[in-house]
């Protein structure tokens, strides 16, 4: 293909809707394709570690999953589709993998962030997850004071998308590639 398309990178709140937000992005490009940080993390058969209590083995599987998301974005970009990266990835360190993989200058940084009673809510009531997730509300506390940092990284952009439909926080993330 001859025009690079972009790699959008979603971070953001637990229940912010990254991943609903990354598949109806990517449907608006004739070839998308979706990768779930952790999707690819959780592919670990044995000795996967959990989040919920944090280690250094938790901390690296992570960070192998970000390195596996960047090479998959850069085959696929590379093939002509729009990727988007999703999960709670830190921003830091998923430049540092496109930019190994050579493909940094597509991304696009995007930091969904509802407001945290909006967030706490929308957890309370997804049916996704396999275990009671009000056990999550202690860390989206703390992961909430620290999105507006990372948003202030050059290159990324917040959005709150409390109390907007999915189409409308689509082309708030498509008007960022214009200006």
């Amino acid at each position: 293909m001859d025009v690079p398309q972009p790699i959008f990178v979603i971070t953001g709140q637990l229940s912010a809707g990254k991943s609903t937000v990354a598949k109806a992005l990517l449907d608006r490009f004739t070839f998308g394709y979706h990768v779930d940080v952790d999707g690819i993390r959780e592919m670990v058969t044995s000795g996967l570690a959990s989040p919920l209590e944090w280690t250094e083995e938790t901390d690296r599987q992570f960070g192998l999953a970000i390195r596996a998301a960047s090479a998959l974005a850069q085959v696929y970009s590379h093939a002509g589709f729009a990727v988007a990266i999703e999960g709670g990835v830190d921003p830091e360190f998923v430049e540092a993998a496109l930019e190994e993989q050579g493909v940094r200058d597509r991304m696009v940084g995007i930091v969904l962030h509802p407001r945290l009673d909006v967030a706490l809510e929308r957890n309370r009531t997804r049916q996704s997850k396999s275990f009671d997730t009000t056990i999550l509300e202690g860390v989206m506390r703390e992961i909430d004071g620290d999105l507006a940092h990372d948003a202030a990284r050059p290159g990324w952009h917040e959005i709150d998308n409390s109390d907007e439909p999915v189409d409308t926080t689509v082309e708030r993330i498509l008007a960022t590639r214009q200006g």
